[in-house]
Formats: structure tokens, sequence, C-alpha cells
């Protein structure tokens, strides 16, 4: 019998500074024969594993501007493209209202709504 009353969900992290990295905890039976699951942690940070710093957010991108390196920019014609299909949709959403739900939850009942609408998800 396996008791998961203390099991955590499964979580992804993505930390952006100071101190950058990913961290991916799962839950993960336990080898052995009883049914024992736990979690486990997978810890990735750029410190840990080259031991340098990392430059400050911005400083790459004004060097490189410095230099007249491009590299790392968007062009101005990617932007427009970007921006145009963003423009559609705020435009599509300006007279809706946004559909809230509790953290942790399945989601908004609105969700459940088009699957049901759609024939892809029938409601038992």
């Amino acid at each position: 019998m396996c008791d998961l009353t203390g099991v955590k969900p499964n979580t992804l992290i993505f930390r952006i500074q100071p101190d950058e990295g990913i961290f991916l905890q799962v839950s993960a039976k336990r080898p052995s024969m009883q049914m024992v699951v736990e979690s486990v942690n997978m810890d990735f940070s750029y410190f840990g594993k080259w031991n340098k710093e990392l430059p400050e957010a911005y400083e790459r991108l004004l060097l490189d501007a410095l230099r007249g390196d491009s590299t790392l920019f968007t062009r101005s014609d990617e932007v427009e493209a970007e921006w145009s299909v963003i423009d559609d949709i705020l435009a599509g959403a300006a007279d809706r209202e946004l559909a809230t739900y509790v953290p942790g939850s399945w989601g908004p009942k609105e969700a459940d709504a088009i699957l049901l609408s759609s024939n892809v998800w029938k409601n038992e």
C-alpha cells in the first residue's frame, strides 16, 4: 500500500537572477519492493557548474551594442511581425472578461465548456 498524502506536486523553476539556473522537483518511486514515493531534486546553476559570476542582466547586451555586434538583438522587421500578431490578439480580447481560477486547480470552468462543446472531452 502506498501513502501519497505527503507527496508534493512536480515543480519546474527557472531562476533568473541573481542565481541563474533551473530547478526540477519530481515525485519518484524509491527503488525497492515497497511502494515508497519521495521528492527528488535536480538542481542546475551556472555558478555551481562553472564557478564564475555571470554578467549583469544587460551588461552583455550593452557591451555588444558598443562593439556593433547585433547578434543578440531582434531586427526591426521581426519586432513589427511579432507585434502584428499580438495586436490582433489584444484587439480580439478587448471586449472580453479574463477567466480566472484558483492557483493549483484544474483551471477556469470556461475551459471545460470549450472542451465539452468540441466533443474532445466528455464529462462523465
